[in-house]
């Protein structure tokens, strides 16, 4: 396990991202059908998010299917969205009694009415201002796209002289963004693989990156209480010398 420390005195730690990598790796290694792998993760994610609560952290931004991804076999594209709506039946009630308020954002409206429906739904019955986490899931999501997106809208903004050029800044990046959370605090992935492969790129400028070699389904709560506590020992600066 290896973590690259970067920045602030502040032990509190906030904002928790994971890349949830290895699930196929995971399956074919078990002699598994993928989607197997991808069933198994669902089940890691209840355990996490289960943890997130305990930590009182304040949100919790998990990588479920990037924009990447579209390009995968169409018989696992099509798992995965069966698996996203068997999630939400299942897991929906114990985040209301937990208190999480679920968030999706990416661009979800390719995966059709069904799953946007569904989402919604989900959404709306988790709402709370008083919520004990935010857990929030990235869904047909890419940092560049985002990037693009937020471009075209500032200068969509601009032309009907919504906005002035100068008054662009890093909050304006930070409002328009899909993303639901401004600054991550902690960054995990799993699955082996030294990259964020395209995921917050704004987001995690100033973030802890922790690597695991473990593949997503055999990360667990132990694993997962390791990353918060090395967090906590490290000394963030963003720059400042102490």
């Amino acid at each position: 396990m290896a973590i690259n420390s970067q920045t602030k005195n502040s032990k509190k730690l906030m904002n928790v991202a994971i890349i949830m990598d290895g699930n196929g790796r995971w399956a074919i290694s078990n002699s598994l059908n993928i989607s197997k792998g991808h069933k198994k993760g669902v089940e890691i994610v209840r355990k996490i998010v289960e943890e997130s609560v305990r930590q009182n952290i304040s949100s919790l931004t998990l990588y479920a299917f990037s924009s990447e991804n579209w390009s995968r076999p169409k018989a696992e594209i099509e798992a995965i969205k069966k698996l996203v709506i068997d999630a939400i039946n299942n897991q929906v009630p114990e985040l209301i009694e937990q208190k999480v308020k679920l968030k999706f954002f990416g661009h979800v409206n390719k995966f059709g009415k069904k799953i946007v429906s569904k989402i919604e739904e989900a959404e709306n019955a988790t709402y709370t201002d008083e919520g004990s986490l935010n857990l929030n899931v990235a869904l047909g999501y890419g940092g560049r796209q985002d990037f693009l997106d937020i471009t075209k809208d500032i200068a969509t903004r601009v032309l009907s002289n919504e906005i002035k050029i100068d008054d662009i800044d890093e909050d304006t990046i930070s409002q328009l963004s899909s993303v639901p959370v401004n600054d991550i605090d902690l960054l995990i992935r799993t699955g082996g693989d030294r990259r964020i492969s395209n995921f917050l790129l704004f987001q995690i400028a100033y973030s802890e990156i922790v690597f695991i070699d473990k593949y997503w389904p055999d990360f667990t709560k132990e694993d997962f209480i390791e990353c918060i506590d090395n967090f906590k020992k490290v000394s963030r600066r963003f720059g400042k010398r102490i």
